[in-house]
């Protein structure tokens, strides 16, 4: 499983983000692809007020704030 995570460098959310997808890694393995969206004017336009954006199989999870148990059921459904 591949679980696309946009970013950009310097946002604080974003760093969150990026711990609570290793906290669901210790109990689902998958893989993080982690996008830094300023180095995609496509993806800058369209996630820029978004970020950090976790996405599954081509769907958005959760964007802002992330949270362990939304991942989490997202990923085992």
């Amino acid at each position: 499983m591949i679980v696309h995570f946009y970013t950009r460098p310097g946002c604080h959310l974003c760093e969150e983000a990026r711990l609570m997808l290793k906290l669901v890694q210790e109990d689902v393995s998958f893989e993080i692809n982690e996008v830094n969206i300023e180095e995609d004017d496509a993806l800058h336009e369209k996630y820029m007020l978004m970020i950090p954006v976790v996405e599954f199989e081509n769907e958005i999870i959760q964007y802002g704030q992330i949270d362990y148990v939304t991942i989490l059921d997202a990923l085992l459904t």
